[in-house]
């Protein structure tokens, strides 16, 4: 981009187009893929939702709070005007033990269950510098069972001069449709923790390992990497809840958000 305003992700999306290997996948759609890429945003200095096209906030957010109940269904969702994982459930709305499930209640060996969120707050409040604060969604002895593996499988918090960062490794990147949204909800997580646990926000860096655009996803790029960037909106939380797994959606506010329209592209199931 030729302006001052940082774009990481736009840059890395270009990088994916420009010079990515031809790949086939999973979903048997191919794509362009480069692995192993780093980008970082510093969250005291805007909120980083992608400004070169509309990023729906509503539905980054419910999402990770349906994530922090703990969820495998997706009613709460649909209740509440989401529909991003309807392609993946089953008739009854199951997802099987997919990311919430791993962070509230990671299985034991002796039938018990460990809830990494509430760990990470215990950790974050009574051992900051600790190298230990992590939450894993994969869990190898549930893959099979999970409508879709954990793309974004692991993130780590970490504390320096009272400020909380993040590092995401996303294993599967969809650079255009998911990644945009992915960089928001780790973000909007940050901000929620370090509101909890009494310090400012830091960096979110993300890591991707499989860093693909779909084949059919080639044209909507183009578009939007020929777009200039907005600066970034800023994240207002309302109020203070008694826990992390207490926020609404209404507490969230996204301010200054100006943005290019939106683009539609096809999810590969």
């Amino acid at each position: 981009m030729t302006n001052a305003i940082p774009t990481p992700y736009e840059d890395l999306l270009r990088d994916v187009s420009e010079h990515g290997a031809a790949k086939g996948d999973r979903t048997g759609t191919g794509t362009r893929s480069l692995f192993g890429r780093q980008i970082r945003y510093d969250l005291s200095k805007g909120f980083p939702l992608i400004t070169t096209k509309r990023v729906h906030f509503k539905s980054v957010a419910y999402e990770l709070l349906w994530f922090l109940r703990g969820e495998s269904n997706v009613h709460w969702l649909q209740e509440h005007g989401v529909s991003i994982w309807d392609e993946w459930a089953d008739a009854d709305g199951e997802l099987g033990p997919v990311y919430g499930v791993q962070w509230r209640s990671w299985p034991t060996p002796d039938g018990g269950h460990i809830d990494q969120i509430a760990q990470v707050i215990e950790q974050l409040r009574s051992d900051p510098e600790s190298r230990r604060i992590i939450v894993s969604a994969w869990n190898v002895a549930e893959i099979s069972k999970m409508a879709l593996a954990p793309c974004h499988a692991f993130f780590q918090f970490y504390v320096a001069d009272g400020r909380l960062s993040t590092q995401l490794y996303q294993r599967s990147a969809d650079m255009f449709l998911g990644v945009p949204f992915n960089i928001a909800s780790y973000a909007l997580l940050t901000h929620m923790i370090a509101q909890q646990v009494g310090l400012e926000v830091g960096d979110f860096v993300w890591t991707g390992g499989d860093c693909h655009i779909y084949d059919n996803h080639t044209e909507q790029v183009e578009r939007q990497l020929a777009r200039e960037p907005y600066p970034y909106p800023t994240l207002k939380i309302r109020r203070r809840p008694e826990s992390i797994f207490d926020y609404e959606y209404d507490d969230f506010e996204i301010v200054n958000y100006q943005h290019h329209p939106g683009i539609k592209a096809p999810v590969a199931v």
